[in-house]
C-alpha cells in the first residue's frame, strides 16, 4: 500500500487535520499529481491558516501546473506569515519561488 493510501484510508476513517492534509498534500506533490496535492493543501490551510509550510508547497504545486497567478497569491499571503512566525527556512523558499513565479508569469 502507498502512502497516498495509507493516508487516504487515515482521512476516509474520520481524520481530518492539517497536518494530516499537508501529508496528503506532499505525498500526492511527490508523485507529480499535482491537482490532488493542491485540493489538500489547500484543505491544510483551511485548518490551519498558519501552516507555512503548506503555503511553500502549494504555490510550488500551482507553479508546477503553470497557474502562476495562483501560485503568486499562495505565496505572497504566504510569506509574511512565514517573516512574522520567524520561519526563516520557510521565509526564503517563499521569497524563491515567488520570484520565479513572477518572472515567469511577465513572460
Amino acid at each position: 500500500m502507498s502512502m497516498t493510501d495509507n493516508l487516504e484510508k487515515m482521512l476516509a476513517g474520520g481524520r481530518d487535520d492539517a497536518m494530516l492534509r499537508f501529508g496528503l498534500g506532499s505525498a500526492y506533490f511527490n508523485e507529480k499529481r499535482y491537482e490532488d496535492a493542491i485540493r489538500h493543501l489547500q484543505a491544510c490551510l483551511k485548518h490551519d491558516e498558519g501552516y507555512t509550510a503548506a503555503y511553500k508547497l502549494l504555490g510550488k504545486a500551482f507553479f508546477q501546473q503553470d497557474q502562476l497567478q495562483e501560485a503568486i497569491e499562495v505565496l505572497e499571503k504566504g510569506l509574511p506569515i512565514a517573516t512574522g512566525g520567524g520561519d526563516k527556512q520557510s521565509q526564503k523558499e517563499i521569497e524563491v519561488f515567488l520570484n520565479k513565479a513572477r518572472s515567469r508569469s511577465n513572460t
